[in-house]
């Protein structure tokens, strides 16, 4: 079991931790509203993981792959999104704007259940740690699932935390804006390379 662990957590750290949708979308408020204020929109979309990455690891994928069409819409509401969070970001000037709010737990779980690539991972995850044939499956989808949720976490957490204290060297107003059009640009192009998967 301990050899398991050790090695999933080894499969998921190149994926947790290099930059993606979740990441950026974190070290982006992270950066614009500090790391507490984007506390509910972590829960959300860790919450919304847990429960995913489990249902996944019961079967849904049989039914996503026979609703091709289904996983489409989904891919594609998930690349609008993330292209109008970076047009947000571009269009922002001075970091402490009262008027723009930080995310939400719906945000947070929004993002995720609009990332299909986070799906995919998932199911990679299972095909790779799970055996039909696996002794307690329940309980051992849940360890599973509970170390996949925990791993991203600490993953965002710490792209938050960086994206906060980045933010303390641009917070005069040209430096805000720079740093606005910065996160603004690497979403749109993390959302235009989810097109392309």
């Amino acid at each position: 079991m301990l050899e398991t662990v050790i090695a999933l957590i080894i499969f998921l750290f190149p994926l947790a931790y290099s930059p993606g949708p979740g990441n950026m979308f974190f070290a982006a408020n992270g950066a614009r509203f500090g790391f507490i204020a984007t506390i509910p929109a972590n829960i959300g979309y860790h919450i919304a993981t847990w429960l995913i990455t489990f249902i996944i690891g019961f079967g849904f994928l049989s039914f996503i792959n026979e609703f091709k069409t289904l996983f489409l819409t989904v891919k594609y509401i998930g690349v609008v999104y993330i292209f109008w969070i970076a047009w947000k970001f571009i269009r922002a000037g001075i970091l402490e704007i009262e008027e723009v709010k930080p995310p939400s737990f719906f945000n947070g779980a929004v993002l995720l259940l609009c990332n299909p690539k986070g799906y995919v991972i998932i199911t990679t995850m299972f095909s790779q740690f799970v055996q039909p044939d696996q002794p307690n499956i329940f309980l051992f989808v849940i360890m599973i699932t509970s170390i996949f949720t925990l791993n991203n976490a600490i993953a965002f957490i710490s792209w938050t935390l960086m994206g906060d204290w980045l933010a303390h060297y641009f917070r005069h107003e040209k430096y805000a804006r720079r740093l606005n059009i910065g996160f603004g640009v690497m979403l749109g192009l993390v959302a235009f390379w989810m097109v392309l998967q």
